[in-house]
């Protein structure tokens, strides 16, 4: 499991999530495999809008920030333990999904591993071992085609080596299809059993906090003000604009007054501002900013609309997570040290699930999506690398590459993303916040 966080331009909104910084975003991405490797790409504005309301009726939708998490998320003991499970079901799934295209269609199994290296528990069943491994990279289904232990001869029609390419093009894609059907599902029973959030937008800025000692608190302005105007000019709706609108202002006006018409409990009135002077020499004045905005829970009336909602959060989804592995891909050398590992997925889980039960449904679900765009990739030790392998010797008329060359291919991307995991795991647990108290 690899992922990457680092800032963007996008955000992911867990409703009721502390914020550590007013726009902190959420993107990451990853490798997962044949082997697989879970990920969490970052997601745009999923909320669906809908019709706007005075502005005195609003609240805004705390963000969860994690550009500058800390991986506090370890706190508790019981949300990481839900992370950890989300993050076992979806690899159970995607292992599932190859394994039962085999076993359907009468192929030979030999092995069915959640984790990697050294074995912590396992059974046999039906000449399948069933194990649970040390290292939480993912999880790898075995076949015995190249097994020289296995009692199967070389021959036996069904080794996956000896199938036509359809039907091993299906065992090869069924985890990707499994994750897919998976996320749906999460999607699905997340608007029947808590409903669709639906995002309103209102006119202005909200103060979620003021700095004691600040310029802000020294003029008169309280969390919990929503901003209207800055010197006579209406905020729009827009968000996050009308954010960067008013810090724009701000930066460019230091030791200059500027005059903020704020809402204060259902009261208009102005307020005369002036910005301290940075070090930079722009302006600031000591608040949190975030959009002026409300998020409701819509349930479906019956069926055929949760259907229909379940729909457009998929795309939704879905659209969001290629769109930033797009994203990945074209900005890489500033993405790149951003790779964090397992240990990282949970933190961001475990912190998801403190908030409420909306996040971890959003959390399983992108993680799953993810997991599936990424895996088609045509990478060695992906699904998509196993699938090209396949194109090739269908380009070539049936006639199969030499073993020896497509074992070397498979067993470097392994060991890459083997190697690499094991690296982020212990980097990342290094930046835990209660391993950095300890040292």
């Amino acid at each position: 499991m690899l992922t990457n966080l680092s800032p963007c331009s996008s955000t992911i909104r867990f409703l009721n999530t502390k914020p550590k910084h007013p726009f902190s975003a959420l993107h990451t991405s990853s490798k997962p495999s044949y082997t697989l490797n879970n990920t969490f790409l970052n997601k745009k504005q999923f909320l669906h809008k809908k019709i706007t309301y005075p502005h005195g009726n609003s609240r805004n939708i705390k963000t969860l920030a994690l550009a500058d998490f800390g991986f506090g998320g370890f706190e508790s003991a019981q949300s990481v333990l839900e992370a950890v499970s989300v993050l076992t079901a979806i690899i159970v799934v995607h292992e599932t999904g190859h394994f039962l295209a085999a076993y359907l269609q009468g192929i030979h199994v030999s092995k069915f591993a959640v984790g990697f290296g050294p074995i912590l528990a396992k059974f046999n069943a039906n000449n399948v071992e069933y194990s649970l491994r040390a290292f939480p990279l993912g999880g790898f289904v075995g076949f015995p085609d190249n097994d020289p232990d296995s009692d199967i001869p070389v021959d036996d029609k069904n080794l996956l080596k000896n199938r036509p390419i359809l039907d091993r093009v299906i065992v090869i894609s069924a985890g990707v299809i499994a994750n897919i059907i998976f996320a749906y599902v999460i999607i699905f029973a997340q608007i029947v059993f808590v409903g669709l959030p639906v995002q309103e937008s209102f006119p202005g800025v909200v103060i979620p906090e003021v700095r004691p000692f600040s310029a802000a608190s020294r003029d008169g302005l309280l969390s919990g003000d929503v901003i209207l105007s800055v010197n006579d000019v209406e905020l729009p709706k827009t968000v996050p604009n009308s954010v960067s609108q008013v810090v724009d202002v701000i930066k460019k006006s230091p030791k200059s007054r500027v005059a903020f018409k704020v809402n204060r409990q259902g009261k208009d009135f102005y307020i005369n501002v002036t910005p301290d002077k940075n070090l930079d020499g722009s302006g600031r004045i000591g608040v949190q900013l975030a959009p002026n905005v409300k998020v409701l829970k819509e349930k479906p009336k019956d069926v055929v609309e949760a259907f229909s909602f379940t729909g457009r959060e998929f795309w939704g989804l879905t659209f969001n997570v290629v769109d930033s592995l797009k994203q990945t891909f074209l900005n890489f050398s500033q993405t790149a040290s951003k790779v964090s590992g397992p240990v990282a997925i949970i933190a961001v889980g475990a912190e998801v699930a403190k908030s409420n039960i909306d996040g971890l449904y959003q959390f399983a679900a992108i993680l799953n999506l993810n997991l599936a765009v990424i895996n088609l990739l045509p990478l060695p030790a992906l699904d998509g690398g196993s699938l090209a392998l396949i194109l090739v010797e269908a380009i070539r008329g049936g006639k199969k590459l030499p073993l020896e060359v497509e074992q070397g291919i498979m067993s470097s991307g392994i060991t890459l993303v083997f190697g690499l995991g094991l690296f982020l795991i212990i980097r990342d647990t290094l930046n835990l916040d209660f391993i950095k108290d300890l040292m």
